[in-house]
């Protein structure tokens, strides 16, 4: 009985010792803070991790014996500048609101938003708000920002071309009738011919034949041409000239015919000659050969002007025109240039490289540019005087394209704009934007941020009356 008589004392000697502890430090719970003016002037202390213990002296807190902090006091809200506090709203949850100043459970103040910021925050873009930095906001974000510039616009098309030979200096070799290929004068691909050099030396019966039906016209002519009777005299005239026009129809040249006709004997082979001039890029013929005329013998291409067939995808194929200039290089000969014009765009795109063909023709004086040669393409086109801002001030949401721009009040206001080809400097503006506009050009990611979130604040306030926090 003495042992448990003695404890019971002792256990209500330390309550009275904490009670009187309690009522010298007068550290009371925050429910009861603030009422009286002379209260809220005075300097206040609370615990770091009890925030409900509040005491007007330092000390230590009596739940876990740390050392009290104080309170900041809370700035008085600014009324100057004729700006009127719409409501006030939570720091930690900006759905909570007041319409007079509060304090939320940790004890912290209300912010208060002003009219004009609410006015403000429906912005001129659905979804978007103005927003308002301090300049040591503006510091401490990186906010930085560029006059939208004016510029005459020049758009380059940089790609890949292949070198073909220009289609209208090709030409194929036949022959007009049935023969044996008795010599070979351009007996290899890639040999370098002029119109009029002989090909090769052909035998044909028909050719034959038509020698001696010619000869034989000749001689009638020459017997008959003085007969008294015109129709006889004129029916010689007449074989010896369709004898003549069938070997001028089979390319037999004049001067062999005059040959034939000078030596009055048959030959055996005439020559087939070249129609056109440049290299043989292919023999189809080989001596001894038997010959038709629907065999193409040898393929001459004329390459002293060549077609650049260069690849452009369908997203630069606005900024290509016709006759637009053209520069074209090779690598294995650097700082060489060749300049041309475009002179086609094909009409259809290529299935397999999703690329539209555009036709460039160049002079290739020295046969610098092969067939089938790659080469690099650059086009360029001028498209006049516009207005670029840099690619850093645009803002791509997929479903359009903003900018943020930089009033002289301070604000920084979103802007939806509808951009052109893309530039070293910059997005052409087509429509959006005036010449004394003012982008932001970096920290554009956490002003969207803002903007997102203020216009979301000011669809909620707007949407749900004022209420103070539950004070429990």
């Amino acid at each position: 009985m003495k042992y448990q008589l003695r404890a019971g004392i002792a256990g209500f000697a330390v309550l009275l010792a904490v009670a009187s502890g309690l009522v010298a430090t007068g550290c009371r719970p925050a429910s009861d803070r603030g009422g009286s003016a002379s209260s809220a002037q005075q300097a206040e202390y609370h615990c770091p991790m009890h925030p409900t213990y509040v005491s007007d002296k330092p000390g230590d807190c009596p739940i876990c014996g740390m050392k009290l902090v104080p309170i900041p006091a809370s700035p008085p809200a600014p009324a100057s500048a004729g700006r009127t506090i719409a409501f006030y709203r939570s720091p930690m949850d900006p759905a909570i609101h007041s319409d007079k100043p509060a304090k939320d459970s940790m004890g912290m103040d209300f912010v208060p938003v002003y009219q004009d910021e609410v006015e403000r925050s429906a912005g001129p873009i659905p979804g978007r708000a103005v927003v308002t930095l301090s300049p040591e906001r503006r510091s401490l974000l990186g906010v930085r920002s560029e006059d939208v510039r004016e510029m005459r616009i020049e758009k380059s098309v940089r790609t890949v071309g292949r070198v073909a030979p220009d289609e209208r200096r090709v030409a194929h070799m036949h022959t007009k009738f049935e023969g044996y290929v008795e010599r070979l004068y351009v007996d290899f691909t890639g040999k370098l011919v002029a119109k009029g050099d002989p090909l090769l030396a052909i035998y044909s019966p028909d050719l034959v034949a038509t020698q001696q039906e010619y000869l034989l016209a000749l001689r009638a002519q020459k017997q008959l041409g003085n007969s008294q009777i015109a129709s006889v005299a004129q029916g010689g005239s007449s074989l010896l000239e369709a004898a003549k026009q069938r070997l001028l129809l089979w390319d037999i040249r004049p001067a062999d015919i005059a040959d034939i006709e000078r030596t009055g004997t048959v030959r055996r082979t005439l020559d087939l000659y070249a129609d056109a001039s440049g290299f043989v890029v292919e023999k189809n013929v080989v001596q001894g050969m038997r010959v038709m005329p629907a065999d193409t013998l040898f393929v001459i291409a004329d390459l002293s002007h060549v077609w650049v067939m260069a690849d452009v995808y369908d997203s630069d194929l606005s900024t290509v025109r016709l006759g637009m200039p053209a520069e074209v290089t090779v690598s294995y000969q650097p700082g060489r240039k060749w300049r041309g014009a475009v002179t086609n765009i094909a009409p259809t795109v290529d299935e397999k490289t999703r690329t539209i063909k555009v036709r460039i023709e160049v002079a290739n004086q020295g046969g610098a540019l092969k067939p089938d040669m790659f080469t690099d393409v650059m086009l360029t086109t001028d498209m006049g005087p516009g207005l670029v801002v840099p690619d850093s001030a645009v803002i791509d949401t997929g479903e359009r394209r903003l900018v943020f721009l930089d009033r002289p009040d301070g604000t920084i206001e979103p802007r939806e704009i509808e951009v052109g080809v893309k530039l070293p400097a910059g997005y052409q503006v087509l429509k959006g934007l005036a010449r004394t506009d003012r982008v932001v050009t970096a920290a554009n990611f956490l002003l969207d941020s803002e903007s997102s979130l203020k216009a979301a604040l000011s669809a909620l306030t707007s949407s749900t009356p004022p209420h103070a926090p539950d004070k429990r």
